[in-house]
């Protein structure tokens, strides 16, 4: 192998210079030529002299970069870099060339000498990208719009294609359009107005009425233009044009329908306004007959006749929500609220019905749940209370579960999903599609046995769509029974923690007693079993919702006795009383009693053993609560 070093490296250069395939320019960093190759002289079709001619910097600066300064700036950390660019050949035909662009430096202190330029040709590939993306543009708007008739056509009104509805509407084939004039479709006039109009189509679109069939007959239509715009230049137009004929009819049969079904809710808002007023005089003037004198037999007509009154102020009272959300004229009242406090308030009223029927309810808010929002408290409240309604309703034995969670939520705005779980009656798969229609019923009118309008999930939809949110159902699989689930948007607001401690510490002075009782539950329901039953043995007491919040008053107070749930968010009824014996001294250590689900042998002991001084088990009696209060003096 003969080494290289014998043939000279100067005569090697010479000859790859001039035999190379790409062009190679020589560029001082005065932006002056020194040399250039023959490849790169044919590149242009010039001569050398010719080349020498051209603007030197067109072949050693990228895109971003207009003076030698920022050149050198910008190789001062690279060693070469590509760049594409578009030139003229000699023959009036545009060139592309994929420049790599390298300085030399000298050797000994690195000051930049000049540049080498190679200029590789791709004119045939770039030109291939073009069309390969005009065709890709062409056929994507083509596809996009295919709904309609699609006809395109360039910037002399020569129709260049189209699509299978074009062929419907005109009564031509695509191979008798392509190459003719757009105007025998649309008119002269119309084309001519299209190719002078420059931006705004506007009303050269509302001319375009219609289209003239081969057949001689016009077909009415809706037309939009649509320029085609390639590498930034305005190329032809697509016309788009829906055929009106069948859509004429149903916009007209559209509108006729709205005004009639606007006409209908103005007409129910205005009779339930005008029946309401009577109605609530006879409700009011029965409540006042009840507290009257009445023998056994006139109260029970008074009864009946309440009831009677109450279910129909109820169902116009549905009608009424109805037409309002119907006709437009419900708006959001926001103000800031507790949904913890809203949940417990709305649960209190439903409560009865429930324990009618013996129904267990449950309640469930995750810790992200923010403690106060700004929202509208009066429509959230009517949906909650609608669902849980229609959950006692269908439930004839059970439990109601209710569950409130953080679905989602951006910088100041929270999205709340409340969940309503029954292991009631159910919805029949071929009715879930109807739940929420107008005055629709699961059951039969003939058949039913719940009186109502079939107007509340109605309005539970509309509402909730109002809050920004969405309402589904949901069948529970392995069991009997509903899901109604719920989202809706709120602002979140910053409070005070004191805020969470507010509303239980002005229901506490409603009742003066030196005992003072603290309920740590997280559960509503059961924080209002407790509480009532304490009130009724004649005691106050302060609700909390965790252990956490629990360990905090008894810092802020001086409790007597509390009644600890064992199992709650962010601490546990364990792990409170612990905190809570470690922190008080020995004369303000609280009487703690553990309120768990669990009844199973042993368990008195196991609590008793950790620091509690008594235990209950659930459901909880008066009994219960009066027994453990019966023996705190003692104790003392």
């Amino acid at each position: 192998m003969q080494n290289k070093e014998g043939f000279g490296h100067q005569a090697i250069f010479e000859h790859v210079y001039k035999n190379a395939p790409i062009g190679i320019a020589l560029v001082s960093v005065e932006e002056q030529w020194i040399s250039v190759n023959p490849a790169l002289c044919n590149f242009f079709g010039l001569m050398e002299v010719e080349v020498m001619k051209l603007r030197a910097a067109d072949f050693i600066y990228p895109e971003n970069v207009n003076n030698i300064e920022d050149l050198l700036d910008f190789m001062n950390g690279v060693s070469t870099f590509e760049a594409e660019k578009r030139y003229s050949h000699t023959n009036g035909e545009i060139i592309w060339a994929s420049l790599h662009v390298s300085l030399v430096r000298d050797e000994s202190d690195g000051k930049p000498l000049f540049f080498i330029s190679q200029v590789i040709d791709i004119t045939k590939s770039k030109v291939a990208e073009i069309k390969l993306l005009e065709s890709i543009e062409r056929y994507t708007s083509l596809k996009k719009y295919n709904h309609d008739a699609i006809i395109s056509f360039g910037m002399e009104g020569i129709i260049l294609n189209g699509n299978q509805m074009a062929e419907q509407v005109s009564g031509y084939s695509i191979a008798e359009l392509i190459g003719t004039s757009v105007a025998k479709l649309i008119g002269e006039k119309n084309l001519a107005n299209i190719l002078l109009a420059l931006e705004d189509y506007t009303k050269v679109e509302k001319d375009i009425n219609y289209i003239q069939n081969k057949e001689g007959s016009a077909v009415e239509v809706l037309a939009t233009l649509a320029p085609i715009i390639i590498h930034n230049q305005n190329v032809g137009f697509y016309i788009i044009a829906k055929d009106m004929t069948d859509q004429k009819k149903l916009i007209i049969e559209k509108e006729a329908a709205e005004k009639t079904n606007k006409a209908k809710s103005e007409f129910l808002a205005m009779m339930s306004h005008e029946i309401r007023t009577p109605m609530n005089g006879v409700i009011g003037m029965t409540d006042l007959l009840i507290d009257t004198s009445l023998d056994p037999e006139q109260i029970e007509y008074v009864q009946i006749i309440k009831k009677s009154g109450d279910t129909l102020l109820m169902i116009i009272n549905d009608i009424l929500d109805f037409s309002k959300i119907e006709s437009g004229k419900t708006e959001l009242v926001e103000e800031p609220f507790s949904v913890r406090t809203m949940l417990s308030e709305t649960l209190h009223i439903i409560l009865p019905k429930a324990l009618e029927k013996n129904l267990e309810i449950t309640t469930s808010v995750f810790p992200d749940v923010p403690s106060i929002v700004l929202g509208d408290i009066t429509k959230l409240r009517q949906v909650i209370m609608n669902l849980l309604s229609n959950a006692i309703k269908f439930t004839p034995n059970g439990a109601v579960a209710i569950s409130v969670q953080r679905a989602a939520q951006e910088e100041d705005r929270v999205s709340l999903q409340f969940a309503i779980r029954d292991t009631g009656l159910g919805v029949p798969q071929e009715k879930i599609v109807h739940l929420f229609d107008p005055f629709y019923q699961v059951d039969n009118f003939m058949t039913r046995t719940v009186e109502g309008t079939g107007l509340g999930l109605a309005i539970c939809k509309k509402l909730v769509h109002l809050m920004g949110g969405d309402i589904w159902y949901e069948p529970c699989l392995e069991q009997p029974g509903s899901a109604f689930i719920f989202t809706a948007s709120f602002q979140i607001q910053t409070h005070p923690d004191s805020m969470l401690y507010d509303t239980s510490a002005e229901q506490d002075k409603l009742i003066e007693n030196p005992l003072k009782v603290l309920i740590a539950e997280d559960n509503e329901v059961n924080q209002i079993v407790i509480k009532k039953m304490v009130e009724k043995l004649g005691y106050n007491s302060t609700t909390v919702q965790n252990g956490k919040e629990a360990v905090d008053a008894c810092e802020r107070y001086p409790y007597d006795i509390i009644f600890m749930d064992i199992q709650m968010p962010v601490m546990d009824g364990l792990e409170a009383t612990k905190k809570i014996r470690e922190t008080l001294s020995a004369k303000k250590k609280p009487y703690i009693v553990a309120v768990t689900a669990h009844a199973i042998k042993g368990d008195r002991e196991k609590y008793l053993a950790v620091g509690f001084d008594e235990y209950i088990s659930k459901p909880i009696s008066i009994d219960a609560i009066s027994n453990v209060i019966d023996k705190f003096p003692s104790l003392k």
